[in-house]
């Protein structure tokens, strides 16, 4: 019988843009020194011995342990209406239907997504990062399909049974997420971050779409990358994080080499998806943007409107609908 080599399994989005632009090397930091090692604690002082008391009546049995629930903090006391988004836009504009068929789309996203939930949950080995549930969505410059990519990701997460997506439009001086769903905007993240007395979470829109809820870029201003960088930011980013355990939030930025809030987004998130436009995005743009996006440690590449697989995959006909 003649041996064979292994076949390799085919590359998800992320690896193939990763192995287009090889960009390892440039965002791994230097090794870190390893910490000194700690001494033993002395032993603690011996306490001076209590005066003898009457003894005690026998205590009663202790209560059986009670399990810590998450604190969701109360908000306006009603519940929220949930919007509707409308699916037969959402099919017309080539963004995944919440309830349609597998397709070729639905089927890409469900890779990348299950890489970016693996390092924000953690699991198979693999330890959860800090704020890996926090998603950076960026590109290098305009029209490469961050926005796209931010909804269509949101979509596919919103279908998990033990995840809620949070999809935020930050891209304040040109948000359109909103827009792309048929949702009315109103106040938003930049108006919580303005004004202390905001409760952001009232600013929260919930859809008719389980599982996902957006909050909109809010009020337009010509220092929101100065809002971004005061320190309010981080206590309204926890509240969104603390109000919900099981929420991952994504954010929709602005392009990197057009405006300079994502550089600022980047330190307040765990994880930072570069959209790549394929044939389009120059390799130096791309490092350029990466090298903006440094205050995030975890950076991975999206390539975008790719027309050529090397190995001919095509998803979404095996379950019998066309991709």
């Amino acid at each position: 019988m003649n041996k064979h080599s292994p076949i390799k399994p085919p590359a998800s989005l992320l690896e193939r843009a990763n192995e287009m632009y090889d960009f390892g090397a440039a965002l791994r930091g230097p090794a870190k020194e390893a910490a000194p090692a700690e001494q033993p604690a002395p032993p603690p002082l011996a306490e001076p011995e209590a005066a003898k008391a009457p003894p005690a009546p026998a205590a009663a049995p202790a209560a059986a342990p009670v399990m810590p629930q998450p604190v969701v903090r109360p908000s306006s006391g009603r519940a929220k209406p949930r919007v509707h988004i409308d699916r037969d836009a959402l099919r017309a504009a080539n963004y995944i239907d919440p309830e349609g068929p597998v397709t070729g789309l639905s089927e890409e996203f469900r890779i990348v997504k299950r890489q970016l939930l693996l390092a924000a949950r953690g699991g198979k080995g693999f330890d959860a990062i800090e704020h890996g549930e926090r998603i950076l969505i960026c590109s290098a410059n305009p029209n490469e399909g961050k926005t796209f990519c931010a909804v269509n990701l949101a979509l596919s997460m919103a279908t998990e049974k033990d995840n809620r997506v949070l999809l935020v439009d930050a891209d304040f001086a040109k948000p359109s997420v909103l827009a792309r769903l048929g949702i009315e905007g109103g106040r938003g993240l930049m108006d919580a971050l303005a004004d202390p007395s905001i409760d952001v979470e009232d600013l929260v829109i919930e859809t008719d779409v389980d599982g996902l809820s957006v909050l909109p870029a809010g009020a337009q201003t010509n220092q929101d990358t100065e809002y971004l960088a005061a320190a309010r930011t981080a206590a309204v980013l926890d509240q969104l994080t603390s109000h919900d355990p099981a929420r991952i939030i994504i954010f929709d930025s602005p392009p990197a080499l057009a405006a300079s809030p994502a550089s600022v987004l980047a330190l307040h998130v765990g994880q930072a998806v570069m959209v790549v436009h394929a044939d389009v995005t120059t390799e130096t743009a791309l490092r350029d943007a990466l090298s903006l996006l440094s205050g995030c440690e975890n950076i991975q590449l999206l390539l975008n409107r790719a027309k050529f697989s090397p190995t001919g995959r095509k998803f979404g006909n095996y379950y019998g609908y066309g991709a």
